[in-house]
């Protein structure tokens, strides 16, 4: 964890409460200068009511956030002045244009109106939508319209990045011209926070996560360090498992998943079980892959609908 000193952001002991439902339930976190920070977690975990408390748009109940060292509740104007904030919803305006939705937002930093112009054009460039400057938002696909909503929130230079779910619907080429864009920010040392529910996602851009269930953190660290610790290196699925098989990995205490029909062994780095397990006990079907943060997810939040 960064030093809360150092850190962009220091959230300690957030407590969320709407009546009777609490969201948010001791939630305790640091980002450090130039670090690209994932919040996971299932619909309903805590996510987005924790990052709208980053830029005060849902005042803690209890606890504190300090952004740039300054406490949102009562430095939120000097707070938003510095972030950019990306929303899951689609904010904008379908009566301006293209370029027109970057000046007027510009507007609202004061940024003069020339400068506004130069740096639209910058951002327009860097997210390959200069040719559709003049179209109306309407005119857009969906992977284009998710490209000027982060192109907006960058266009005051911020210093610190919130996204909550950037690429949600988008097809693979827009998300991984989405990821090519978040990477060079990374490089030049733009501090990020990024909820998603694509672990691929987490696992390529985050140097660090926390997963949140119930309001609470479940997990904290590198995605591939929570990989090894409760994924092990490689999977073995294996479907219609017997009563030997499952004695088997009781009896040699391994990591595993029971779901009735199918056995999900989580096997580390090295260990023999695998070929054990492939050559005595794949009977009907087994699958073998190297181990995700999504089985890491999955272990750790459940396989049940969060609807």
């Amino acid at each position: 964890m960064v030093g809360l000193v150092s850190a962009v952001v220091a959230v300690e002991n957030l407590v969320k409460r709407f009546r009777d439902l609490t969201a948010v339930d001791g939630v305790s976190f640091t980002v450090g200068r130039g670090e690209f920070f994932g919040l996971l977690g299932p619909n309903g975990a805590g996510k987005s009511t924790t990052i709208r408390a980053l830029y005060g748009f849902s005042p803690p109940t209890s606890g504190t956030v300090r952004v740039f060292g300054m406490d949102i509740r009562t430095r939120w104007r000097a707070v938003k002045a510095r972030i950019g904030v990306c929303h899951q919803e689609n904010t904008l305006d379908p009566d301006l244009s293209v370029q027109e939705n970057l000046w007027i937002f510009a507007g609202y930093f004061g940024i003069p109106l020339a400068e506004a112009k130069v740096r639209a054009s910058e951002l327009l460039e860097f997210f390959a939508l200069n040719h559709k400057k003049d179209a109306k938002v309407a005119d857009l696909s969906g992977g284009m319209a998710r490209r000027l909503i982060l192109a907006r929130a960058l266009i005051n230079r911020p210093e610190l990045l919130i996204l909550d779910e950037p690429t949600t619907g988008l097809d693979p080429q827009s998300r991984h011209l989405l990821w090519e864009r978040l990477e060079s920010l990374k490089a030049e040392g733009l501090t990020v926070l990024l909820t998603t529910h694509y672990m691929e996602e987490a696992a390529r851009l985050c140097d660090r996560l926390v997963i949140i269930d119930h309001g609470k953190i479940l997990v904290e660290g590198a995605p591939g360090d929570l990989v090894a610790r409760y994924a092990g290196a490689e999977v073995l699925e294996v479907g219609g498992p017997d009563a030997a098989l499952r004695r088997y990995v009781t009896e040699n205490r391994l990591e595993y998943d029971d779901l009735g029909d199918r056995l999900i062994l989580y096997v580390p780095e090295g260990s023999s079980i695998l070929e054990i397990v492939r050559t005595r006990f794949c009977v009907r079907q087994c699958t073998w892959r190297r181990s995700t943060l999504e089985d890491v997810f999955l272990r750790l939040t459940g396989r049940e609908l969060r609807e």
